[in-house]
């Protein structure tokens, strides 16, 4: 138990370290290449911090448990969306949102979830040649995020480019933080898990917790770090991004490797309330050019009967 104390604490000291030094690489990024917050944190960052998802649905597709991989990405969404950007915007709403990054990442997020729901309610299942397609769809959202940087002008006057920056160096620290991310969440899943085990805590307890935060966790420390030097655009966008990427690749990969039967709660339940979460979040934002403090709250409080509910039933 004491070993277990012990390691845990390692893992939170290592995504502490991980979060605030990606921030960091990815706003000196931003400001050298004279691009949004919002688009880095919607790329790099998010595409750092959803790696322990990426890699947990894709070993388990690899070990023949691939039905996992519906309820982590989902669940992931939920959890980003509801817990995370809930309780930032509840704390400190965003402000001066460059709508034109917004609106077309919120678009393709909510045609291709419309679309995938569509399709596992009537199928019940995500095949090979869905996972195939959605891991070609993340080549176009890459292409479109490579081609948009361009034209996606700065939301702050003060985010100016700087000579002094390298962007390979700080290329190397996201890659580094990524993985410092990674490894203390990993460290403080499992021995929270055995922690609680030996305190007599109930499992579905510890899944509704322990495994349902787990690995958004890197999305939670990078977000509250965001928030706390005053960039709270990378946090929006690394959670927009990091739930396209969930979609993508969380479901993509492993239903390519080997399809995805898909649970009856996960259809009617999970999806529907991902989208739902994600228009109370984003809808708003869009049509205000800024968040409100009501936002957060209200999510706080559907992440909060969403717990319940899973617990009780």
């Amino acid at each position: 138990m004491v070993q277990a104390m012990v390691l845990f604490m390692v893992g939170l000291i290592l995504i502490c370290i991980g979060g605030d030094r990606l921030v960091d690489a990815a706003v000196a990024i931003a400001k050298k290449l004279g691009i949004p917050q919002i688009v880095v944190g919607a790329t790099v960052v998010s595409l750092g911090t959803t790696l322990p998802e990426v890699l947990v649905s894709t070993t388990a597709a690899f070990d023949g448990s691939a039905s996992i991989a519906a309820g982590n990405a989902f669940g992931s969404i939920i959890c980003n969306t509801a817990l995370i950007a809930g309780l930032t915007q509840t704390i400190r709403p965003t402000k001066k949102v460059e709508v034109s990054s917004l609106l077309w990442r919120s678009a393709f997020f909510f045609l291709v979830l419309i679309a995938m729901n569509v399709y596992g309610y009537v199928t019940g299942l995500f095949s090979r040649p869905v996972g195939v397609l959605l891991l070609l769809l993340f080549g176009v959202y890459a292409f479109l995020n490579i081609k948009r940087s361009a034209f996606e002008g700065e939301e702050d006057e003060e985010d100016k480019p700087t000579d002094e920056v390298s962007v390979p160096k700080q290329l190397l620290i996201l890659v580094l933080c990524a993985v410092l991310l990674y490894v203390g969440a990993n460290l403080l899943v499992d021995n929270g898990i055995y922690i609680a085990n030996g305190l007599g805590v109930p499992e579905r307890v510890i899944a509704v917790t322990f495994i349902a935060l787990g690995t958004s966790l890197p999305e939670l420390v990078t977000s509250i770090v965001s928030l706390i030097k005053g960039y709270g655009n990378v946090g929006l966008g690394n959670v927009i991004g990091a739930n396209i990427l969930n979609m993508l690749l969380v479901i993509g990969i492993p239903a390519a490797v080997a399809g995805i039967p898909l649970e009856r709660s996960t259809v009617v339940v999970d999806m529907p309330l991902a989208l739902g979460v994600m228009a109370l979040l984003l809808v708003p934002i869009l049509v205000r050019k800024k968040a409100s403090r009501l936002q957060g709250i209200g999510l706080l409080g559907i992440y909060a009967a969403y717990c319940i509910i899973s617990f009780i039933n």
